[in-house]
C-alpha cells in the first residue's frame, strides 16, 4: 500500500506544474491549501455516509478520491508519505499499529510543542511608562 501511495504522491507533485485547465491536481494548486483542504473534508464526508449507509463499492471509491486528496494536501504542506510512515512506526513502537495516540499524549505533544516555540521566541517588550516627576513627589 505504502508504494502504491508514493507512487501517488510522486504523479501528484509531477502534475502540480501543469496546466490546471486539464488538470484536476494543478487547479488543486492553484486554487490553494484551504480549497485543498475542504476537498479533502468533503471525501472524508462522503467515505462517513457510505459506509453508514453499507455501501461498500461506495466505500472504495471514496476511499480512493480521500487518498487522492490527502495527498494533494501533504505535497502542498510539504509532507512526505516517508514522513507519515515514520510517525505510523513511532506510534507502533509505543502502543502497537491498531491503536491510535490518546488524547493525553496528544495534548502533551502540543504542550511541548507550545513550550517549545514560546522558549525560541524572542523576550516579550515591556513597556515603560515614565513618569513626571512632580507625580513622584506628591506621591511621597
Amino acid at each position: 500500500m505504502s508504494d502504491s501511495l508514493e507512487r501517488l504522491y510522486q504523479a501528484v507533485i509531477a502534475a502540480k506544474d501543469l496546466d490546471p485547465a486539464t488538470s484536476r491536481t494543478a487547479k488543486l494548486f492553484q486554487r490553494g491549501p484551504s480549497k485543498m483542504a475542504k476537498k479533502l473534508a468533503e471525501e472524508a464526508i462522503e467515505v462517513v455516509i457510505d459506509a453508514v449507509n453499507g455501501n461498500s463499492e461506495a466505500v472504495v471509491r471514496e476511499s480512493a478520491d480521500l487518498l487522492y486528496n490527502l495527498t494533494v494536501l501533504w505535497a502542498a504542506a510539504g509532507v512526505k508519505p516517508e514522513d507519515v510512515w515514520r510517525e505510523m512506526e513511532r506510534r507502533e513502537d509505543m502502543l502497537g499499529i491498531a491503536e491510535k495516540l490518546p488524547k493525553s499524549a496528544v495534548k502533551l505533544t502540543k504542550g511541548l510543542a507550545k513550550d517549545l516555540v514560546k522558549a525560541t521566541e524572542p523576550p516579550a517588550r515591556r513597556r515603560i511608562v515614565a513618569l513626571d516627576s512632580r507625580a513622584l513627589r506628591k506621591r511621597h
